[in-house]
């Protein structure tokens, strides 16, 4: 079954999130647990979790249906270490909120090598930063997002993820995500079905199918290979809508989250059911 679902507010609390996706339709859905653009953030309360795990079951997902969004100030492959020891313990800090909601996955930017370092030393990094946050959690494993490379970030290429899950000794508790915008923009053409196989059949060469944990669903302003990540609506950017038909009756996105990030939140319910029209 193909779980599809937004990224959804959690104003008032994360607590809130299950009620806001069910509203919308949606059977999985992204979440940030904390204020993404803020280092801080206040303990969970006992009842705002209570009242999350309720209202999940009142909703009818259970945790593999979620997949949280870590903050967009980490960089776990930061070149200072003194910087990037801020964004491990933040990174802790926000798998163990994952972890007591009862999610267990939480999905992350792999992180930047802000022209410091080489690419190389930077994919050792984020490893060996992920090797420290696994050993202080349990409860959660990290999920890597490819990235369209911007910024001197890696995560670009598929190899670069082969070489990050090289580096982590907990396989178990790594996994990826496939964000279809990112993709596009780091130069990987999906926009036909031929091609579309091609990407994918390098996807389960370099990194195997086994380690996709959850996509993001989005089609891109930019153009093929522009490193420039800029989200659209489903089937009005440049990667039309081949690609998502050929994703959403593909078995390696099965049972995990499929998660739209995409602009315009008033058209979130019809890109769901438009999505699930795809379906063969």
């Amino acid at each position: 079954m193909k779980k599809v679902g937004p990224h959804v507010s959690t104003a008032g609390g994360v607590h809130n999130a299950p009620l806001n996706a069910h509203a919308l339709g949606a059977k999985a859905f992204a979440l940030f647990t904390k204020n993404q653009r803020r280092w801080a953030a206040k303990p969970l309360e006992d009842k705002v979790v209570d009242a999350f795990k309720s209202n999940l079951r009142a909703c009818d997902y259970i945790p593999d249906d979620i997949l949280p969004h870590g903050s967009y100030l980490l960089n776990i492959g930061h070149p200072d270490p003194q910087i990037r020891s801020k964004s491990i313990d933040a990174l802790i800090d926000e798998a163990e909120r994952c972890a007591l909601l009862g999610v267990p996955w939480l999905n992350i930017h792999p992180g930047s090598h802000l022209g410091a370092v080489s690419e190389e030393q930077c994919l050792k990094t984020v490893s060996d930063s992920i090797n420290r946050v696994l050993s202080a959690v349990s409860g959660c494993g990290i999920v890597i997002e490819t990235t369209a490379g911007q910024g001197g970030s890696v995560g670009y290429q598929f190899d670069h993820l082969a070489r990050i899950l090289d580096g982590v000794e907990d396989r178990l508790r790594c996994g990826i995500c496939i964000d279809t915008c990112h993709i596009f923009a780091a130069g990987y053409d999906i926009t036909t079905i031929s091609n579309y196989e091609r990407v994918m059949k390098e996807l389960d060469s370099l990194v195997g199918r086994e380690h996709i944990r959850g996509a993001h669903l989005n089609d891109c302003k930019t153009t093929l290979g522009s490193r420039v990540d800029r989200h659209e609506s489903i089937a009005k950017g440049n990667i039309g809508e081949t690609a998502f038909r050929c994703l959403m009756n593909d078995e390696r996105f099965e049972d995990i989250p499929l998660v739209l990030e995409t602009i315009d939140a008033a058209i979130w319910r019809e890109e769901i059911e438009l999505l699930y029209s795809f379906c063969a």
